[in-house]
C-alpha cells in the first residue's frame, strides 16, 4: 500500500497533468478558427437591384375620398325693380317654386308734362298727380323659403336681397389632393358613398370636380425652415369632389362619408408597380435589364393606376424584366401605398 501512495499515484497525477497541458496547447495553436470557417461557408452578397417583370392583370382605378355631408347652399331672391316693398306674399318656412311671387315693388312712374291751360297759355301748369307701377318679385328655384330679409314700406335698389330659398337637398363632397386629380383626369360622373353611421352604401349622382365658385382665395405663407418637407402629392388643392344625394336618404349634414369613385377598368392588360416607373401622366419612364447589360432607360406610355400598379398601354411587352424601383429613389418601408412618378 505504501509502494501505491508513493509512487502510483504522483505517476497519475503528473499523467492527467500533461493530458491538461496538451489539450491547452493544441487549443491555442492548433485547433482551425470556426469563425473562418462559417465565413468560407457562406455565400456572398447579393448586391443586385430587385426586378420585376411585367405581367398582364386588372386595374381598376377606384379612388376613395374622405368627405363630410352638408346642406346645399340656399338661393338668394334679388329685386330686380328699385321701389318700395308694397306686399310681402309669403313668410318663411313656405313651400315654393319657381315663378312663386315673394314680394311686392311699388315704384313712381315717370310723369309727363301736362298740357297747358288754354284760357291762360302763360299760367304755369298744376302739379301732376303721382302715378305707381308694381312689380312682383318672384322665387327663381325651388324649395323652402328660409328668410324674408324686407319689411313693408322698404326702400329697394336693383340686387338687394329679398328673400332665400333652400332646396333642402343634402350633398357630399371631399377635397382632393394633387394625387386624386391626377387620377381623376377623365371626370367619372357617379360615385358611390358610405356615410358613417347611416344607411348601406348608395349611389349619388351629378359628381362634379373643381374648385367651388363660393371658395374663399388663400394667402400664401412663408414655409417653416424647420418643419418636415410637405410631400405634394399629399397636399389638399383647393378643389372638390361633390355629388348630390338622393331625396329620401335618410342622412344629416356634418355626417362623415366616404366616396369611392369609379375611374375605370381596364382587363387583361400589362402591369408592373408604381415603384417601377418615373412619371405621372400619360408617360413615364422605366429601366430595362438586358442579358449582362446596364438598366437601359426606356419611355413607356401609362394607363390607369390603382395606386400599387400601373398599366403600360406601349412601350413593354410581358416577360420583360424591369428595375422594380426607380433608380435613386427610396423604395418603400412599410408596403403601404405608393405614388408612382418617383
Amino acid at each position: 500500500m505504501g509502494v501505491v501512495r508513493g509512487l502510483v499515484f504522483p505517476a497519475v497525477r503528473i499523467a492527467l497533468w500533461a493530458v491538461i497541458a496538451l489539450s491547452l496547447v493544441w487549443l491555442a495553436f492548433f485547433r482551425a478558427d470556426p469563425m473562418i470557417e462559417t465565413d468560407a461557408a457562406q455565400p456572398s452578397a447579393d448586391m443586385a437591384p430587385p426586378v420585376v417583370a411585367v405581367a398582364v392583370g386588372d386595374i381598376s382605378n377606384t379612388v376613395s375620398l374622405s368627405g363630410q355631408v352638408s346642406a346645399d347652399p340656399s338661393t338668394e331672391v334679388k329685386a330686380t325693380q328699385a321701389g318700395e316693398i308694397s306686399k310681402v306674399f309669403l313668410a318663411p318656412g313656405a313651400a315654393v317654386a319657381v315663378g312663386t311671387p315673394l314680394a311686392e315693388v311699388r315704384y313712381e312712374r315717370e310723369q309727363t308734362a301736362p298740357p297747358p291751360d288754354p284760357t291762360d297759355p302763360d299760367a304755369p301748369a298744376p302739379p301732376a298727380a303721382p302715378s305707381y307701377r308694381y312689380a312682383t318679385i318672384s322665387s327663381t328655384s325651388a324649395g323652402t323659403l328660409a328668410s324674408v330679409d324686407v319689411l313693408m314700406r322698404q326702400l329697394v335698389a336693383v340686387g338687394d336681397v329679398l328673400a332665400t330659398v333652400s332646396p333642402g337637398t343634402l350633398s357630399v363632397s371631399a377635397p382632393l389632393t394633387q394625387a386624386d386629380q391626377l387620377r381623376l383626369l377623365a371626370t367619372p360622373t357617379a360615385a358611390t358613398v358610405s356615410v358613417q353611421g347611416g344607411p348601406a352604401p348608395f349611389a349619388c349622382a351629378g359628381l362634379t370636380i373643381g374648385i367651388p365658385a363660393d371658395a374663399q382665395p388663400t394667402t400664401p405663407t412663408a414655409p417653416d425652415p424647420y418643419a418636415p418637407p410637405m410631400d405634394p402629392g399629399s397636399t389638399p388643392t383647393g378643389a372638390v369632389a361633390r355629388c348630390s344625394i338622393p331625396a329620401g336618404t335618410q342622412v344629416l349634414a356634418g355626417m362623415g362619408a366616404m366616396i369611392d369613385v369609379e375611374a375605370g377598368v381596364s382587363a387583361g392588360v400589362l402591369v408592373v408597380p408604381v415603384t417601377a416607373v418615373q412619371g405621372t401622366v400619360a408617360t413615364g419612364n422605366v429601366w430595362v435589364l438586358e442579358d449582362g447589360a446596364e438598366p437601359v432607360m426606356t419611355l413607356v406610355s401609362l394607363g390607369l393606376t390603382d395606386g400599387f400598379m400601373v398599366e403600360i398601354t406601349e412601350g413593354l411587352t410581358e416577360g420583360t424584366q424591369i428595375l422594380e424601383f426607380v433608380p435613386g429613389a427610396d423604395p418603400p418601408l412599410d408596403g403601404g401605398f405608393v405614388e408612382y412618378g418617383g
